[in-house]
Formats: C-alpha cells, structure tokens, sequence
C-alpha cells in the first residue's frame, strides 16, 4: 500500500484532532465556567446578609469563578427561594436557605411556592443563629424561674414581642408557653428593631429575638437576657443560660442556615459544590467571621441537611398547630 503525502497529512490532521479533544469529551463540561448567583432572602446588611456574601468570597476562590450575591427579600424567604426552586439545575443558582425557608414557612403557609424537600438539592448546613429572652430592665425578673413564677401568678400581666408572625421568634415564645405552662400575649411587630425598641420602651415586658439583634440593646443596658434558646450558653453572653439550664431539660430553638440548589442537580456538579461548601466552612477564617457576627458554626453536608429538616418539620408544624400559628 503507497502512502502518498495526502493521506498522510490527512491521518495526522485526524490524530492530531483526536489527541485534542480526547481530554476534553473524557472530563466533560468544566463546571463552573461563569460567574455564579447566591441568593440571600433577606434584605441587604443584616447578619444573614453577610453571612451569603462571606461564603460568596470563599466558595469563589474555592470554584475560580465569581459568587455573586443577589438579596431577594419578601414573603418571609419565599420570594427568594420560589425563584431557586424553579432556576435550572446547572449549579449556576443557589440558595442561603434559612430554617424559616425550610421548616416554618412549610408548617403555617398552605400553598406554598416549593417543597422544602422536593424543590431543592441540599448542599450543606453553614451556621447557626441563637434566640434569647430579653427583659425591659425594670421589669424584676432575673431569670426564667422568675419569670414563669410571676407569669402563673398574674396570668394576663406578661406580653411578649417577636419580630413578626410565623417567625423564629413567633416560635420560640409559643415554645417557651408550652414548655413552661405560662400565658403571655404575642405581639408582633414588622422587624426586631420596633420590636426591640418598643421593649425597651416597655409597651412589652418580654420578648424573643436574634442574639444578632440583641446584643447591641444589651451591652447598651437597654434591655437584660433572661435565657438563650439554643443548647450550649453562646460566648457572646456566657453568664446567661440557656432555657435547659433554667429547668426545661431539652429545650431548643433557634435560627440556622443551609446552602441548597435546585433539585435534580447533577452528581458531580453537586460534589464539587459540597466539597468546596465543607472547605470554606471549615475554614478558620470564616468561623472567625462567623463569631463576631455572633453566628455559631455549624457545618453539616447535604445529608445532615435533609435529616435536620425531616426531624424539625413535624415539630414545628406540631406547634403551629398547638399555637394556631398561621401565615399573615
């Protein structure tokens, strides 16, 4: 068989061709390739805010392609999240989910824009954000003991505020009432800085709020903690116990936040995802940052994600029933 110089430069021309795209067609699409969308669900500048737009700065050295932060507040996370529930599942969208996204707004809102575990690919849980009891510092209660004894002897005196209805807050009063056997009056307000303002005012002797939210009023000797909800005492206010402490073995509420996608994200899009989530959590740095928002640490992968909702989503659609919380 002759070879002439055409069929040859042909044969080169196809191996060459062949030994380029081989790598490629075996490594498939590089993900990512442009920039991605972080949706917080909140208004900017608050904690969960910075929160999305520290993980933002970390998952994009992590990936090599910009984060970029999208706030889309209203409808207690709904809006914000409704749109990731509906975004392609490419890995270009995701979600700061908070509790209130997966396990509140399930429990008191009838027909809602998505379904907190079918809509969504859990990615993993970033951070926790406590709830403390707070007192209008004329108010003589010291402690919860205190608290629960005046409250059962003049049923009709205490009213408490939260930050709204349907709430975290909203939540951890009505669980308080229940696990304590008290009557307080819930009055909500639009946002924790009227509710603060009218305890210190003391238009309400109590209330429940963010420890975020809390701890300037309470440095500022504007209103004094009674109890944490969460389960360890929080280094932001280690004289202060938490409710479990006070009597009620058990005992926790509190806010917490989880990175999600999209559901039916692919495999490996996903583990690269998850993968750089654990590294940047993990990160020193970021829960050095995450402290000084007086936020609490608290990675878990995609799994613990799923499980956390699964246990919590019957207990708090068990309250709401139990407290006749509903959606405004």
């Amino acid at each position: 068989m002759t070879v002439t110089p055409t069929k040859l430069f042909f044969a080169c021309t196809g191996l060459a061709a062949m030994l380029a795209t081989a790598p490629a067609a075996a490594q498939g699409p590089s993900y990512p390739d442009r920039p991605i969308r972080l949706v917080v669900p909140f208004a900017a500048g608050g904690a969960t805010d910075l929160l999305g737009r520290l993980l933002a700065v970390g998952l994009g050295e992590k990936l090599g392609q910009t984060v970029v932060v999208e706030n889309k507040p209203g409808a207690s996370t709904v809006v914000g999240a409704a749109q990731v529930a509906k975004a392609p599942p490419d890995g270009y969208t995701l979600l700061l989910a908070a509790s209130t996204t997966l396990t509140l707004n399930p429990a008191i809102r009838q027909n809602i824009a998505y379904d907190p575990v079918k809509s969504f690919t859990p990615l993993g849980l970033v951070a926790d954000m406590s709830l403390v009891l707070v007192a209008n510092p004329e108010v003589p209660v010291n402690s919860l003991k205190d608290l629960v004894a005046q409250a059962k002897a003049n049923p009709d005196k205490f009213s408490y505020g939260s930050f709204g209805a349907g709430s975290s807050v909203h939540f951890g009063g009505e669980m308080l009432k229940s696990a304590t056997g008290i009557r307080m009056v819930h009055v909500p307000f639009n946002g924790s800085a009227p509710s603060l303002t009218a305890l210190a005012g003391g238009q309400v002797q109590v209330a429940v709020d963010t420890v975020v939210a809390s701890l300037p009023l309470i440095k500022g000797g504007k209103i004094k903690p009674i109890a944490v909800l969460s389960a360890q005492r929080l280094p932001a206010l280690p004289q202060v116990p938490t409710v479990a402490e006070s009597g009620y073995p058990g005992f926790q509420m509190g806010t917490w936040f989880a990175l999600m996608a999209p559901a039916g994200l692919p495999s490996p899009v996903a583990q690269k995802l998850e993968k750089a989530l654990a590294e940047v959590a993990n990160a020193p740095s970021t829960k050095a940052r995450m402290v000084e928002l007086a936020l609490t640490p608290a990675y878990g992968n995609g799994a613990a994600v799923k499980a956390r909702v699964e246990k919590e989503l019957p207990e708090m659609r068990a309250v709401a029933a139990r407290a006749d919380i509903r959606a405004e």
